[in-house]
């Protein structure tokens, strides 16, 4: 994201991967906010992010509705749940009209859902297969022993 241009960015999910990204945000000057069902999971938030906290089930209508979600340049719903995250995201974009909403997904067998329904997807398991792929194929011991895959 372009540092001249400031965001209004919600992230369902505050645990590792959503608070490094709010942190990240709003440490970046964007406006964001956090929604959860747990409060506790706002401690991981840093003590710089002024962002909001909203205390919530994210697929209620009602708690996107008071994130001001039809304001939203972009959601990503990080949340460990494949099903949340997809329910979430999708009401973003068709109900919402969200311009950008992007989604966690581990089973890579949902990818293709979340495409055909315009939610962008971030795999983890994918990403970290491909770093262990390469990493393989790079090591000193590929390269002189002429290992590839």
């Amino acid at each position: 994201m372009s540092s001249d241009l400031r965001y209004f960015v919600i992230i369902v999910g505050c645990g590792r991967l959503g608070s490094y990204i709010a942190n990240k945000l709003s440490h970046s000057g964007h406006s964001v906010v956090v929604i959860d069902s747990r409060e506790s999971a706002f401690n991981a938030l840093s003590s710089e992010y002024s962002g909001f906290r909203l205390e919530g089930d994210a697929t209620e209508f009602d708690v996107l509705k008071q994130a001001k979600t039809d304001q939203a340049d972009v959601l990503i719903a990080t949340t460990h749940e494949d099903n949340v995250n997809v329910m979430v995201a999708q009401v973003a974009k068709k109900l919402f009209h969200v311009p950008r909403v992007m989604a966690r997904v581990f089973d890579l067998k949902r990818e293709k859902v979340y495409h055909h329904l315009g939610i962008e997807t971030v795999s983890p398991t994918l990403i970290a297969g491909d770093v262990f792929l390469e990493s393989i194929t790079t090591s000193p011991i590929a390269k002189r022993e002429g290992i590839g895959l």
